[in-house]
């Protein structure tokens, strides 16, 4: 028997499975006690592995992804928001979005929950193998522009739209030139229809015109991401200043809500097909 274990142990060396061999010689007690027969044997083995591997690539991943800190949708509390609907949203955690290749838009002021219900789909994609990127307007439109600078706009393109879920945070919430915006759109272009996405914004669709510095650019964006669009319209206070409510003027603590205008009209094209809370 100890000829045999060794030789197990050369080959998980071999083949580079630590955790296996960490557990080999308890799996081995096991299987002699008779607690576990030789397939479950082997099947607890492979499970240990491909569990350690397989968090460890989630790690990576999530790092990579820029979803860290990270966020859950167990963790976020739809009874302080009771606008959303929680079925929709776990709909959406089924991820069948990034498979037709939609553009979800979370919109609401700033404190709703946005940002965390964003990253928490990212992370669900993650877990499930998609590949994803979050990153800011406004860092996404400096990295565009200094690739322009540069003469690797084309590269760093492609490197935005490679990931299977693009995750586009905190629209609206710095002024953006004119230039910044044409090179968003050719972003946007570059996705449309090849790749899903997420975008949060404290602003309405009425009023991209002024967070892009340019209403045709806005049209434009915006002809693009309502036509395969799932829009969710967030109202209610701002979460993380809930314990301070008290302390907030009337107009900051009731929150106004962002009602989207119905998307533009498209031109000699099929008729836009979106999903939007009104």
């Amino acid at each position: 028997m100890s000829s045999v274990s060794d030789q197990i142990r050369a080959a998980l060396v071999g083949l580079k499975m630590p955790r296996a061999l960490e557990v080999l010689d308890h799996t081995l007690s096991q299987l002699e006690q008779g607690e576990l027969s030789a397939l479950e044997a082997i099947d607890s083995l492979l499970n240990e592995e491909f569990s350690t591997r397989e968090d460890r690539r989630v790690t990576v991943a999530l790092a990579t992804a820029r979803l860290t800190p990270i966020k859950t949708l167990e963790s976020f509390d739809f009874t302080f928001q009771p606008s959303l609907d929680r079925e929709r949203i776990m709909a959406l955690a089924e991820l069948e979005f990034i498979t037709r290749k939609e553009v979800v838009h979370f919109l609401g002021p700033p404190g709703t929950g946005k940002s965390h219900l964003a990253t928490a789909l990212g992370v669900a994609a993650v877990k499930a193998g998609k590949s994803v990127y979050r990153i800011a307007l406004a860092d996404l439109i400096d990295a565009l522009s200094k690739a322009e600078r540069e003469g690797k706009l084309a590269e760093k393109l492609r490197f935005y739209a490679r990931a299977s879920l693009l995750i586009v945070d905190e629209i609206g919430y710095l002024p953006i030139t004119t230039g910044g915006a044409n090179l968003f759109f050719q972003l946007v272009n570059a996705r449309y229809e090849k790749g899903a996405m997420i975008m949060t914004s404290n602003r309405g669709f009425a009023e991209w015109g002024d967070v892009f510095g340019d209403p045709v650019v806005a049209t434009a964006l915006l002809d693009r991401l309502l036509h395969h669009a799932v829009v969710v319209q967030i109202d209610g206070a701002s979460y993380r200043l809930r314990a301070h409510a008290d302390l907030m003027p009337d107009h900051v603590r009731s929150n106004a809500s962002i009602t989207p205008p119905p998307p533009p009209k498209r031109r000699g094209r099929p008729k836009a097909k979106v999903s939007a809370d009104q």
